[in-house]
């Protein structure tokens, strides 16, 4: 079961069920995955624990607060959901230890939203096509 990530949400990095991936679910709700848009930013609790890349070993980042993104996307066989921090340093879901709580702070802008009915007169027809298809 999934749902969207919504501002304030309480989420803690787990693994999912019947997987070996790593991905956030509700606090308490270990059944759950909490689905982020790329540009949610969350904020954790602690400096963020993950396994390095190479050696495996868990490692801390000094760093609580990241952006969402997905890297990757053209290897259909690699993880694409990332957290980006401040310094550049962008570091998979699926390397974060269990068990680190974090806070939604926000949600990428949704320009379809955004835009009231009637709105559309001086946006370029072809990129409010993209949107809303």
């Amino acid at each position: 079961m999934s749902r969207p990530a919504v501002v304030d949400d309480k989420i803690v990095t787990a693994v999912m069920p019947g997987t070996i991936t790593r991905g956030f679910s509700p606090e308490g709700e270990c059944g759950t995955a909490v689905c982020l848009k790329p540009g949610t930013e969350v904020a954790f609790t602690d400096d963020v624990r993950y396994y390095e890349e190479v050696t495996h070993h868990p490692t801390r980042k000094a760093g609580k607060v990241a952006r969402f993104r997905q890297v990757d996307t053209e290897n259909q066989y690699a993880h694409h959901d990332a957290l980006e921090f401040p310094d550049g340093q962008v570091v998979l879901v699926t390397r974060l230890c269990e068990g680190q709580h974090a806070t939604v702070l926000q949600l990428p802008a949704d320009p379809v939203a955004e835009k009231a009915e009637g709105e559309w007169a001086d946006f370029p027809a072809a990129e409010a096509e993209k949107l809303t298809a």
